[in-house]
């Protein structure tokens, strides 16, 4: 069964109940784990309004496979790599998705998203996108 880092961007779709590609494949999977990293966690949860559903997702966060980080190191490299596509001539509109790349990389698995940076990330990177099988969309 594969891992798969399931970035905020498909999160936000999916509980929004907007069905993309991904988060069908979110949802009607049944072959992959789900995991997540600091990043995703704080991005989804500071855009939550209402404290019930703030309680309920931190908790299904908590039941979800945790990324393991070494913070600075992951920092820095996430760095390096914003640096290194802006001098490929791409510009990443939300630093931090380069930092949940780096989570990807550094755990080599595959990110599920919803977010054309993340394309961008892995023309000029180690970083796999999920690979989305579904005839529904």
């Amino acid at each position: 069964m594969e891992t798969i880092l399931v970035d905020t961007s498909v999160w936000i779709n999916a509980f929004k109940g907007i069905e993309t590609k991904a988060s069908v494949f979110l949802r009607d999977s049944n072959n992959i784990l789900v995991a997540t990293c600091p990043t995703i966690v704080q991005e989804v949860l500071q855009g939550i309004v209402s404290d019930k559903d703030y309680q309920n997702i931190s908790e299904y966060f908590n039941n979800i496979i945790n990324l393991p980080t070494n913070g600075y190191n992951y920092a820095r490299e996430a760095a390096s790599l914003y640096r290194l596509l802006r001098k490929k001539g791409i510009t990443i509109r939300k630093p931090n998705d380069c930092l949940i790349a780096v989570y990807a990389i550094k755990n080599n698995i595959s990110v599920l998203h919803d977010d054309k940076d993340f394309t961008n990330i892995a023309s000029f990177s180690e970083l796999r996108t999920a690979q989305i099988f579904t005839s529904s969309l």
